[in-house]
């Protein structure tokens, strides 16, 4: 029996569609989930022109979105003798693709949040030294600066978390799947 190409085409959509709904439940667009899933599946470089045909989308659109991927660390532009448009490729691990996907978000959010504890730490330093505080008031700055300080041993222990998984020191302790 022969293998229609339209069907294998339909196996390799639904697969990419498939890519797409993960990296939603991972809390990225579908869009950039169906761009990583065409580019996987093409199994090599992408220029902009390309995956603007493939997906449908306009070509400004397609540069936020490999924009957005290069931000995540799951897609960079590569060099192709010969070629003067840029191509893109992205990780063809999945795992990799998992860890650099977190490690990257995690490392927004965490600067994001250590710039406002600090901001607030400070306000409330100052708040401490130029004014004449109840006691009820003192003792509200004083555990919020607590709190502070366990926040930023969270932060911590965050980017501790990131650079285990960076290092690929994750591994050793839940080893990939041998096939």
């Amino acid at each position: 029996m022969r293998i229609n190409p339209g069907e294998v085409s339909d196996v390799k959509t639904q697969f990419i569609e498939k890519i797409a709904d993960n990296m939603n439940y991972f809390g990225v667009s579908t869009s950039v989930g169906r761009v990583l899933g065409i580019i996987y599946m093409q199994r090599e470089p992408m220029t902009l022109d390309e995956l603007s045909t493939e997906t449908g989308m306009s070509k400004t659109r397609m540069s936020q979105v490999v924009r957005e991927m290069i931000d995540y660390n799951i897609a960079e532009r590569v060099f192709k003798k010969g070629v003067r448009k840029d191509l893109y490729q992205v990780e063809q691990d999945y795992y990799q693709t998992f860890v650099s996907l977190f490690t990257s978000t995690w490392q927004k959010a965490i600067n994001k949040s250590k710039h406002f504890e600090k901001r607030l730490q400070t306000q409330l330093e100052m708040l401490h030294k130029e004014r004449e505080l109840t006691k009820e008031e003192e003792k509200t700055v004083n555990e919020i600066l607590i709190e502070i300080r366990e926040w930023m041993d969270y932060y911590d222990w965050i980017i501790r978390l990131v650079d285990f998984f960076e290092s690929g020191e994750v591994f050793k302790h839940v080893p990939k799947k041998k096939m």
